[in-house]
């Protein structure tokens, strides 16, 4: 059977998606921009640089990597379309096997050749024990790869997985540049060498990455011929720098774009995302371990409020990691605000009101702490007005922030206001988030959830490739978070830029919720022409 169209379920109901960051460079007069478009440069900032520019140990595995290719990417409807492969693979036995024939003639940026070995090193390295690849689990389902010949790769899954051919987006690194090194340490991770529109030039870790365009690109020569991501993590000095012209591009909180809204020469653009935030609500904790708690502020949040004051209406309201437009969300799960609801749960449950307004139970007070990355001015709002409705019901949360390095080790006891978010697949967000297996793996299920029927449901939903059945696993899933939250989803937010408008193609993706470096405006900036 040929695999003829992939088009994801989200793509088709979300529409075209923005995300992305704004960047610095010397300054300009403050009226043509960092690149202005003119020079064929472009200069965009973004909120956190990777850790790696390795595909190895996950660089780039959505796509847009820019320095990469996978054997397939996403058009600008989200439809799988060839890359590194000539054409849409053939699927074989009942979907458990994947054969691609590669694209002819591609070279990596080193001159050296791309071929089928090539794309087994790179999956065989991923799934080696010795690899600190953290999403690696994403390829569970694979069995093992093979070059059948110099110009054609076989995979063999475990058992059918629908949307393996999503995973193949994954970029390809090149067996010769890369092998003979320690994967996790050697120099790979930052002197990379792939087939993609794009060389890196230069990293200084926390301020930029630069890149030229790379002359003998598969896809033709890029017109956007250097490309320069600096790392500003803060939301005010990202706008500062954008006003001042720094900057050619930048992503912003909904209030502080509209500020640009009447800037001659520039674009502010809004889009629909797959990028939630939500409250992780520990179980091991000895306040949001209790599941009425948990209930309790599922019911007592206003999601609406947070939308129209906090993003401004650039969102929507989130009750779990789908969003509530796609054909994946199972009706009937959405939750009312409905405080008193929510201080009848816990009434119910012993949380009685103590005399300074906070319940108490046994002695102990409904109170713990809220954490929000510093600089993150839409995370920080959200927690504060979450924290706000949760001391309307008598429960007191303070509001923290700090770096990922304070916030990681006490995310087991503390609440993170957290974010994440695939347009891709289901699968994609709610295994990893909720699956027991993967509790405080990193970033993943960062709540320690642990729900037996979640879990069954999660595996039947990613073994089968029949979509009746995996819909009902997943509103399975949405159905038992109603029920039994570990997390408060609150939003699904809108990506929202303000940009130079000085080149032409310039196009939209659906958007995860990783944005900057390879996704955004720019995610096709190999296509873009200057404006005559």
């Amino acid at each position: 059977m040929r695999l003829r169209v992939i088009r994801t379920a989200a793509a088709m109901t979300f529409g075209a998606v923005l995300a992305g960051a704004a960047a610095c460079s010397a300054p300009s007069d403050g009226k043509g921009g960092a690149g202005g478009g003119t020079g064929g440069s472009l200069v965009v900032g973004i909120a956190q640089e990777p850790d790696t520019l390795s595909p190895l140990l996950g660089y780039g595995k959505d796509g847009n990597s820019k320095i990469f290719d996978g054997l397939l990417r996403h058009d600008a409807d989200m439809e799988l379309e060839p890359a590194l492969a000539a054409e849409l693979p053939e699927i074989g036995d009942g979907g458990r096997t994947y054969t691609y024939t590669l694209r002819e003639g591609v070279t990596f940026s080193d001159g050296t050749p791309f071929d089928a070995e090539d794309v087994v090193f790179t999956y065989e390295t991923i799934l080696d024990e010795k690899t600190n690849n953290p999403s690696k689990g994403e390829l569970d389902a694979l069995d093992s790869v093979t070059a059948k010949d110099e110009d054609t790769v076989v995979f063999r899954l475990k058992y059918p997985y629908a949307p393996f051919a999503e995973r193949t987006v994954l970029p390809i690194a090149s067996k010769e540049a890369a092998a003979g090194q320690d994967v996790n340490t050697g120099p790979y991770n930052t002197e990379p060498v792939g087939t993609g529109p794009y060389v890196l030039t230069g990293w200084s870790r926390g301020e930029k990455l630069t890149f030229e365009a790379n002359p003998d690109y598969w896809g033709g020569a890029p017109e956007v011929e250097k490309l320069t991501m600096a790392v500003i993590k803060d939301d005010d000095v990202r706008a500062t720098r954008l006003r001042s012209g720094d900057l050619d591009a930048a992503v912003l909180p909904p209030a502080l774009a509209d500020t640009f809204a009447g800037d001659d020469g520039r674009r502010v653009v809004r889009a629909r995302t797959a990028d939630f935030r939500a409250v992780t609500l520990p179980t091991a904790g000895p306040v949001t371990g209790d599941r009425a708690v948990r209930r309790a502020l599922d019911t007592a949040v206003d999601r609406r409020a947070i939308v129209d004051s906090v993003l401004g209406g650039a969102g929507r309201a989130a009750y779990g990691p789908v969003p509530t437009d796609s054909p994946w969300f199972a009706e009937g799960t959405e939750r009312r605000h409905d405080p008193r609801k929510a201080k009848e749960i816990l009434e119910d449950a012993g949380w009685k009101a103590g005399e300074d307004g906070v319940r108490r139970r046994d002695g102990r007070r409904a109170a713990f702490t809220l954490w929000y990355p510093s600089g993150d001015r839409l995370r920080q709002e959200h927690a504060l007005a979450y924290a706000s409705d949760a001391k309307e019901i008598g429960i007191d949360i303070t509001v923290e922030s700090g770096t990922w390095e304070v916030i990681e080790p006490r995310m087991k006891d503390d609440a993170v206001l957290s974010g994440g978010g695939s347009p891709a697949d289901p699968d994609f967000d709610l295994y990893p988030l909720l699956h027991s297996s993967l509790a405080l793996d990193g970033f993943n299920n960062m709540a320690a959830y642990d729900n037996p029927d979640v879990d069954r449901a999660l595996e039947e939903g990613r073994r089968t490739n029949d979509r009746a059945a995996r819909a009902e696993a997943y509103a399975t899933v949405q159905r038992e978070l109603a029920e039994n939250p570990g997390y408060t989803f609150l939003t699904h937010i809108d990506h929202v830029y303000v940009m130079d408008d000085a080149w032409q193609g310039v196009t939209t993706q659906v958007e995860p919720h990783d944005h900057g470096l390879g996704a955004g405006p720019w995610w096709n900036v190999e296509d873009w022409r200057p404006k005559k």
